[in-house]
């Protein structure tokens, strides 16, 4: 318990307000305290750093990944790839586990929000790479799982998974007779 503590602590020690801005092409999501942000890093798997559980492959996609900034060792947690919703991060990620990276994207950071390194990975290669890869292959593994998942609007309107849970649950997850009411109310 407390190795996992030291480890968290270490964790939670401040950038010392770097600025890895230089070189990156990042673009804009104008999202709040963003700042783009291009730095080398090990791509890891949080949990095995702190708990010693290590499966192999990084959890082969079933795990949150991270960033261990080679500047600063500094775990930087990217929630987001370079797609419209806050998806797709370890998709991005998984091919490198254990690999040394160069990753460009935007850092969100806000003192007043608790917020610190949570980042939009927008581009990755391998260190020394000169082609990088966008980050865009969540879709592309999502449309490779569901294939018969077919027809108009985003995908999270025809996953068959989503589409289950509103049968079973309704769409405010409470049953189908509680969307009824609200509904009915609505009009």
């Amino acid at each position: 318990m407390i190795r996992v503590g030291l480890a968290l602590l270490a964790l939670a020690v401040p950038a010392a307000a770097q600025d890895f801005s230089a070189g990156s092409e990042a673009q804009s999501w104008n999202l709040y305290a963003e700042a783009p942000a291009r730095f080398e890093a090990t791509v890891v798997d949080p949990l095995c750093m702190m708990s010693g559980d290590c499966p192999a492959d990084c959890g082969g996609g079933a795990r949150q990944l991270a960033l261990l900034r080679t500047d600063d060792s500094v775990l930087v947690m990217p929630l987001k790839n370079n797609q419209p919703l806050f998806t797709g991060a370890p998709n991005e990620l998984a091919p490198f586990c254990g690999a040394a990276v160069e990753v460009d994207g935007l850092m969100l950071t806000d003192p007043d929000l608790a917020l610190r390194n949570a980042y939009q990975v927008q581009k990755i290669r391998r260190q020394g790479d000169a082609e990088w890869t966008k980050a865009n292959q969540w879709t592309k593994d999502w449309t490779a799982r569901n294939a018969g998942a077919d027809g108009k609007g985003a995908w999270y309107l025809r996953d068959p998974r989503i589409r289950a849970a509103i049968a079973a649950n309704g769409y405010l997850g409470l049953g189908p007779e509680a969307d009824k009411a609200v509904l009915e109310d609505a009009n």
